[in-house]
């Protein structure tokens, strides 16, 4: 039922694969990576309170579980708990510090805060780790730029452009001399 989950989840058979990962859960109610999966899917169904239940129990069965935490995270992002969500990010930073991804989605929970200052810090710590994440560059520019200091976020978003990301052209083109 597991991989029949997956499956469907690829076919974006979403229901399907909800349907399955449950079945999956019935059969084993300690399979983590069910509970973990059928978030994924109730967050793609844009349900991110069955999201958030789902990586919950997830993190219950295995409190190690980075990504869920990760996951979970983004989930209340998206509900605008960005406390919540970086109280996560921090978590899944501690058991694994070299998450980008941890680091990243923290900044942008810390921007969302108005808390630039904190959120530069995890962008660049995210580029540190990933020096090819052109989001983390055009990001830390962002951030830069609310703090005044657009000389510095013309030079980030110049570095997410070289790295592929056309929005930064935007901004060059409207902030950057």
């Amino acid at each position: 039922f597991y991989n029949r989950g997956s499956a469907k989840d690829d076919l974006k058979d979403y229901m399907g694969a909800i349907a399955d990962y449950t079945k999956a859960i019935e059969l084993d109610p300690a399979y983590s990576d069910a509970y973990y999966n059928r978030g994924i899917v109730k967050d793609n169904l844009e349900d991110y309170i069955g999201a958030i239940a789902d990586y919950t129990k997830a993190i219950e069965l295995d409190p190690t579980y980075a990504r869920a935490y990760i996951n979970r995270g983004n989930a209340k992002g998206k509900l605008k708990g960005y406390k919540g969500a970086i109280a996560d990010y921090t978590k899944a930073i501690k058991l694994n510090p070299t998450s980008s991804d941890a680091f990243y989605n923290r900044g942008c929970a810390k921007d969302n805060l108005e808390n630039y200052k904190g959120a530069i810090a995890d962008y660049t710590k995210a580029i540190e780790l990933d020096p090819t994440d052109s989001g983390a560059y055009y990001n830390r520019g962002l951030a830069k730029y609310d703090s005044f200091d657009t000389d510095a976020a013309c030079l980030d978003w110049i570095k997410a452009g070289e790295l592929g990301d056309a929005d930064a052209y935007d901004r060059i083109k409207e902030y950057c001399k």
